[in-house]
């Protein structure tokens, strides 16, 4: 599929081109296609095992690509000379899980890479833990242990451990699917906050409201194959392709909707701020 992004002759962020992606006969990745422009949001959604969360392991090279280029700011990382430890210092990830250690606390957690991989002094990698550490919400939350932490504490910890490294371009796979419900939201805010602040992102996600406030486009894939992609009012409130349709009626609450569109349901919603 033809991105729909115009090419404005400057490197992409990211750009994809012919992504193929198999393990042993199971082609999981069959040709994909898109660019993600610098600040820009790209919400990905789709069924489990659409590829949506490989696709991400291949821009990172956690998984190396069967054919295809990759492109990080106009440079192939995907090639035979690629250095896959300098590729990682410019794309942060955030996974499902939160893969802290349990024996380090906050601050330990997002030190840590800072010390061993960008070899920073231990005052300047403290100095950059704390601002991000800050940064998600968790200024009083220095000295505590994982398992002193909720998983949307843990999760902003990740988020914030990834942000210390200083990455062009963030990536995140499900971040809230392993939280409870009422943990979402703090995630989501940060998240959010990244976007506004024009942090490039490209997010595999189910929380549709999100996609739908917060993306630039929306990327739906099945298959192993991009089958729609543009903005979320057109994705998200008016698919064109049958596919898109069916998933999305199973994910969108109709119920919700009607709550969202009834009368004076705005009446709760924040002010918008002053210009």
């Amino acid at each position: 599929m033809t991105s729909l992004v115009k090419d404005t002759g400057n490197p992409a962020a990211i750009e994809i081109g012919g992504l193929h992606k198999s393990f042993g006969a199971n082609e999981v990745l069959r040709g994909i296609d898109f660019r993600v422009e610098a600040g820009e949001v790209v919400c990905v959604i789709g069924p489990s095992g659409s590829g949506k969360s490989t696709l991400l392991r291949c821009v990172n090279l956690l998984e190396e690509p069967s054919a295809g280029t990759v492109r990080v700011a106009g440079a192939d990382v995907t090639g035979p000379e690629v250095d896959i430890d300098a590729v990682r210092r410019r794309i942060g990830m955030v996974f499902q899980s939160f893969n802290l250690f349990p024996h380090l606390t906050a601050l330990g957690n997002v030190m840590i890479a800072q010390r061993k991989v960008l070899k920073r002094g231990r005052a300047e990698a403290e100095r950059i833990a704390r601002v991000n550490l800050e940064r998600v919400g968790l200024a009083d939350k220095f000295g505590a242990y994982p398992a002193q932490l909720s998983g949307g504490q843990q999760q902003r910890v990740a988020i914030a451990r990834a942000l210390a490294m200083g990455p062009e371009v963030m990536l995140f796979d499900e971040p809230t699917s392993a939280l409870d419900p009422e943990l979402v939201g703090d995630v989501l805010g940060v998240m959010r906050g990244l976007a506004e602040a024009g942090m490039t992102m490209l997010v595999v996600t189910h929380e549709m409201s999100f996609a739908r406030e917060v993306a630039d486009r929306v990327v739906f894939m099945d298959g192993g194959v991009v089958v729609e992609e543009g903005p979320p009012a057109q994705v998200i409130g008016a698919p064109a392709h049958e596919r898109t349709r069916t998933f999305l009626s199973r994910v969108l609450d109709p119920a919700a909707a009607r709550i969202e569109d009834a009368p004076g349901s705005d009446m709760f919603r924040s002010p918008a701020p002053d210009a």
